[in-house]
């Protein structure tokens, strides 16, 4: 038998933990594409790096 455990009944230390990787690995992705060089990845991020004010140009 399996059980499972859903965040909301989880510990409020295990939630912070859980909200912090979530934010390192958001912002990781966010700055990864935020700044990155390929046409490809610069073309599909360009309205939103503008938007949120960061340079590409």
């Amino acid at each position: 038998m399996t059980t499972t455990t859903s965040l909301a009944s989880a510990s409020p230390s295990t939630r912070l933990v859980a909200a912090l990787a979530a934010l390192v690995f958001g912002l990781g992705l966010f700055l990864a594409t935020g700044f990155a060089w390929p046409s490809a990845i610069h073309n599909a991020t360009h309205d939103t790096r503008h938007a949120l004010g960061l340079p590409c140009h």
